[in-house]
């Protein structure tokens, strides 16, 4: 008979065994990962799936052939449907994607006008190879200029100088993996708050999908991840004869002050701008991509077309093509479009967990009254306590009706950005409220493993195409003006 001592260490070796990412033979003699056999099940019982899953109906366009990312999902940003996924919960590096959770944590933190004055420890522990939109130690910046670096040049020092103003890096650390529970990102385990790889670190799309939808509720969010270019300061400009050459003034106010230089940046979101062989995206309007050898090439889009609003986040696509990452996400945000009322959901993008809490408080005190007078009750409390977005509806919608359109031939100030988008008849600026009657598969699963693999309508298997078998290729994202080029983001 086994001792103890041997029955927890034989049990301790399968959890690890279990927990590690199988690995499938590509036919070149190297292995790539291939997706757990069963993921979390938060949002829908078919996303704890291996494979691609997608419910078409009559007249629905068939998915893009070419699509290569071990992991994707398609989704509705107001209602939260998601329309298709692969591999949604496939715990994976996220790279620079994670600034998402970084920007919904710290932008409601601190006044855009807040002055900091940098110094060198705001600077320590930034990885080697970071991307960088230049911050000098001894000089003032903005907080807005900082949320410019962070958005624009996927700017580690940027992220860092903020981290600091927030009581460190690890105090940030603590406050976003907080915010990831309230969001009900299970997925996401946070060790760095700018991406940056390090061991442990993962996310996954179905996250990074609810980063992107809770931060785009934040009228800033909206800005900064729809900015196309803008100018950003640098140092103080230096006269002849000045010993001073780091302070802002020469010891008085007003006419002695030095001007300051600015130098223009560019959103590495090729989607939003473009490059030499990849026009802009139309109705593109953000969100944020990202590039580590780890992680390979992740991105997150938000776009809308008429009074259709997607979602869609990729990661680490093949290298077969250029900008492989953005392509992907065209090719979905494409089929997202024309599948409009024309697939049935097979998930859904939950709310958070206050929302969760709330709308059984609401639920129970409805139902008070009638247990008090006698009557059988609703007994909706126990349906929408549950830790998934509960019965009937698909999560608080999302009027993004002040969302950001780019017209890159626009009219340039200090910040060139996108301009917003037309109000959507019918709903406010801000988030809606109303439950959604869809249809969506999976809808009560809560957060929880599936009990059982749901109805798949169309469900390819967990092949192992396009596993980033160029992993240490640099990205897209090392493209681009400004000093301190990007190495990686």
């Amino acid at each position: 008979m086994l001792s103890l001592t041997a029955c927890a260490a034989a049990a301790a070796l399968s959890l690890s065994v279990a927990a590690s990412p199988a690995l499938a033979d590509s036919g070149d003699g190297s292995a790539s990962p291939r997706p757990p056999a069963r993921s979390s099940a938060t949002g829908g019982a078919r996303l704890a799936l291996p494979g691609t899953q997608v419910a078409p109906g009559a007249g629905a366009p068939k998915l893009p052939k070419k699509l290569t990312a071990r992991s994707w999902v398609v989704a509705d940003a107001e209602s939260g449907e998601i329309l298709a996924a692969r591999n949604p919960h496939w715990k994976l590096a996220p790279a620079s994607t994670l600034k998402m959770l970084f920007a919904d944590t710290l932008l409601p933190k601190f006044s855009k006008d807040k002055v900091h004055q940098v110094t060198l420890k705001d600077l320590d522990g930034i990885g080697e190879g970071s991307s960088l939109v230049g911050i000098k130690e001894d000089l003032p910046y903005s907080v807005h200029d900082l949320w410019l670096g962070v958005f624009l040049r996927s700017g580690n020092d940027a992220v860092h100088v903020l981290s600091s103003m927030n009581n460190g890096v690890a105090q940030t650390v603590r406050d976003m993996q907080a915010r990831a529970h309230e969001l009900q990102a299970n997925d996401t385990h946070v060790v760095t708050p700018d991406g940056y790889d390090a061991k442990g670190q993962v996310s996954s799309a179905y996250d990074l999908t609810l980063f992107a939808r809770d931060g785009l509720k934040n009228p800033d969010f909206r800005e900064y991840c729809s900015t196309a270019e803008a100018q950003f300061p640098g140092e103080f400009a230096k006269k002849k004869k000045d010993k001073d050459k780091k302070k802002a003034t020469d010891g008085q106010a007003g006419p002695e002050q030095r001007p300051r230089e600015h130098f223009g940046i560019q959103n590495t979101n090729r989607l939003l701008t473009g490059t030499y062989d990849l026009k802009p995206y139309q109705g593109i309007a953000g969100v944020k991509n990202g590039n580590t050898t780890n992680a390979g090439a992740t991105y997150t889009a938000y776009a809308q077309r008429g009074d259709r609003k997607l979602l869609v986040t990729v990661m680490h696509p093949d290298y077969d093509e250029s900008q492989a990452v953005y392509r992907e996400a065209a090719r979905l945000l494409d089929w997202g479009f024309a599948a409009d009322g024309k697939v049935t959901p097979v998930g859904e993008l939950v709310p958070p967990r206050s929302v969760v809490a709330e709308r059984a408080k609401a639920s129970k005190e409805a139902a008070a009254p009638e247990h008090a007078a006698g009557g059988r009750g609703s007994g909706g409390a126990a349906s929408a306590a549950g830790a998934g977005s509960g019965s009937g509806g698909l999560g608080t919608a999302l009027a993004v009706t002040g969302g950001v359109l780019v017209v890159l031939a626009g009219v340039v100030f200090v910040v060139r950005r996108r301009r917003p988008l037309p109000a959507t008849p019918g709903l406010s600026g801000g988030i809606g409220t109303g439950e959604a009657s869809g249809t969506g598969a999976g809808g009560t699963a809560g957060t929880g493993e599936a009990a059982g693999a749901g109805t798949a309508t169309d469900v390819t298997g967990p092949d192992a195409t396009g596993t980033g078998r160029d992993a240490t290729r640099p990205g897209p994202d090392a493209t681009g003006p400004g000093p301190d080029a990007a190495h990686r983001d």
